[in-house]
């Protein structure tokens, strides 16, 4: 083991601890270091992960999101992307390779085809959490099943949210991270604004 590693891992009583500042290394291998640890956290991730956590891999006067940008610059031309989606970061392949993974690995059909229905009812969860079934039937004019919203459970795009306020104080409805990610959103914020019809 060379001195400089010996120094990259200084040992307390609990054992090693994690050097983040790398103060060993000079400016630009530091920054290499700060880049590929940051990529192999988004590697290892199934789900987005959030600035504060990444933060933790990285020394304290170092800035995330340059970090991230270089990172997206060097992954141009890839066939995965760095994006930003759900209140964090997460690599996924793009979209143009869908049809040449689905024929290597054989997945069949595992598309989000949804019906008319299903996309209005998500709209309406989307716009209007929490809501409940007496609010999606007053904004469809007639109830909708529970079937349909355990499909959408299911797929893990809505999820039960606080009680309703109205008697008998129902189970509400609201999306989940896996909706923002499916439909590409960092945020409810960035659902495209309502065009409301005047009558």
């Amino acid at each position: 083991m060379t001195a400089a590693m010996k120094k990259r891992k200084p040992v307390d009583e609990g054992g090693a601890v994690f050097d983040r500042e790398l103060e060993d290394l000079p400016q630009e291998l530091r920054w290499r270091e700060w880049m590929g640890r940051i990529e192999a956290v988004l590697f290892a991730s199934a789900s987005p992960v959030r600035r504060e956590e990444l933060a933790r891999v990285v020394g304290q006067g170092a800035s995330v999101e340059m970090l991230i940008d270089d990172i997206q610059a060097e992954l141009t031309g890839r066939p995965y992307e760095l994006a930003h989606v759900a209140g964090g970061w997460i690599l996924r392949t793009k979209t143009q390779f869908a049809d040449a993974i689905k024929a290597a690995a054989d997945l069949g059909d595992q598309s989000l085809a949804f019906t008319e229905m299903e996309i209005g009812v998500l709209c309406a969860i989307a716009y209007h959490q929490p809501i409940d079934r007496a609010g999606l039937a007053e904004i469809f004019g007639k109830e909708v099943s529970r079937d349909l919203l355990a499909r959408l459970r299911y797929k893990d795009l809505i999820a039960s949210g606080p009680r309703s306020p109205r008697p008998g104080a129902p189970h509400t409805f609201v999306t989940t991270e896996t909706f923002l990610m499916t439909f590409d959103l960092q945020s409810l914020r960035d659902l495209p604004e309502l065009e409301l019809s005047q009558p």
